[in-house]
């Protein structure tokens, strides 16, 4: 969710802002994500308590969805990861308004995106092998049928909420990429009333004058102008004589 009310990156805050705990708990995204830790609670431990029963014609337990072992191995594992995956994400959630780094951030929600799309894509097959392994299921005499339909429940659940989370993160991910920008240099707007600013104002150059002084006689001063040239003489150029 967007953070309003200031500037922000990938959706926090920028760092220095500090963290609120009221908001955070109020957050749309904290709370689909608290759901998504209770579901997978709700699925691995229907399993782990009431998954297996004992049949009449063995007596080694099997699983409860058509005596198909692998369908709750893999219920619970889902589950299990989606219970780690939750708190993990829930303590980055609190951290990431803490970094001063955008790039760290981008790891952060880039990270939350894969996972979370992922996710939704296994709890679908989980949801599909337990409803299609449960439709099989014929003898259902002593075999919890709550535990079964709630495991299936709330795998589909689980479904809706992941999906929610990788919109949520592919929303932040798109707001990030769209904050971070290059700075780009831009000559200042031109002085409009003063032709060159203060410190370089143009200074006026006086010439140097040159006196004499009034006790030289007038045979002695010289000229402003003398030319050193010869004198040129009238005679017109003869050719050499050979």
């Amino acid at each position: 969710m967007a953070e309003t009310g200031g500037a922000s990156a990938y959706g926090a805050a920028l760092a220095g802002v500090g963290f609120d705990f009221y908001k955070f708990v109020r957050q749309p995204q904290t709370i689909v994500r608290v759901l998504s830790w209770v579901f997978a609670l709700v699925v691995f431990a229907c399993i782990t308590t009431e998954g297996y029963v004992n049949p009449s014609s063995s007596a080694e337990a099997k699983c409860i969805f058509n005596q198909n072992d692998s369908a709750c191995q893999y219920a619970v594992g889902i589950g299990v990861i989606a219970f780690l995956a939750c708190v993990a994400f829930l303590v980055m959630d609190v951290y990431v308004p803490f970094m001063s780094n955008a790039q760290d951030r981008k790891y952060a929600v880039m990270a939350d995106l894969g996972f979370s799309g992922v996710w939704t894509f296994l709890w679908f097959v989980c949801f599909c092998l337990l409803a299609s392994q449960w439709s099989r299921t014929h003898d259902v005499r002593a075999i919890p049928e709550d535990a079964a339909r709630a495991t299936i429940a709330f795998s589909f659940f689980s479904i809706a909420t992941w999906g929610i989370l990788t919109y949520f993160a592919l929303g932040r991910f798109r707001r990030g990429m769209d904050d971070v920008s290059i700075p780009t240099y831009t000559d200042p707007a031109p002085e409009i009333h003063t032709p060159y600013p203060a410190t370089y104002a143009p200074t006026t150059y006086t010439p140097t004058t040159y006196t004499y002084p009034s006790n030289v006689p007038e045979s002695q001063k010289q000229p402003p102008f003398t030319s050193n040239l010869p004198p040129q003489s009238d005679t017109s150029y003869l050719p050499p004589k050979y």
